[in-house]
């Protein structure tokens, strides 16, 4: 296959993958997550946590969504830097957080950067490593706090 054509559909697959992770979380999908990171993955997620491995990822994923009623991740401005069978990517977040679908007004916004180390696999491009820097937020940081 030629080599340009190549590169445009892994840089497409990694983008992928970074929606996949989104569309995860906001359909509240664990084993869709599971499938976006490799076995021992490391995830940093700025002041909120670190976790090692994808076990570690899911559970504190899962555990601060799932008492949320309603979340939206964009994902937009995707940096794939191929080098064979590895790559980086960089693209900034944006992240809605509803608490309670009766009171719309009562939600947290953050807004960051997620850079991402990945590797080809077997079973396609997955993350290794992710890294989450806050930039702003706005709203109540309550909605996002386990009662």
């Amino acid at each position: 296959m030629n080599t340009e054509l190549m590169a445009l559909l892994d840089e497409k697959a990694i983008v992928d993958v970074t929606i996949r992770y989104a569309t995860a979380l906001d359909t509240k999908d664990w084993q869709r997550l599971r499938e976006c990171f490799t076995p021992d993955a490391v995830a940093r997620y700025g002041v909120i946590a670190d976790c090692t491995g994808v076990d570690a990822i899911i559970e504190q994923v899962s555990d601060g969504m799932d008492y949320l009623a309603q979340t939206q991740h964009i994902l937009t401005n995707h940096v794939v830097l191929l080098d064979g069978d590895s790559a980086t990517c960089v693209c900034y977040l944006q992240a809605q957080h509803l608490r309670d679908n009766a009171k719309p007004s009562w939600n947290f916004i953050l807004a960051g950067q997620y850079s991402d180390s990945l590797v080809r696999t077997g079973d396609g491009w997955r993350i290794s490593e992710r890294s989450l820097e806050l930039w702003w937020t706005a709203g109540d940081p309550a909605v996002i706090a386990r009662d």
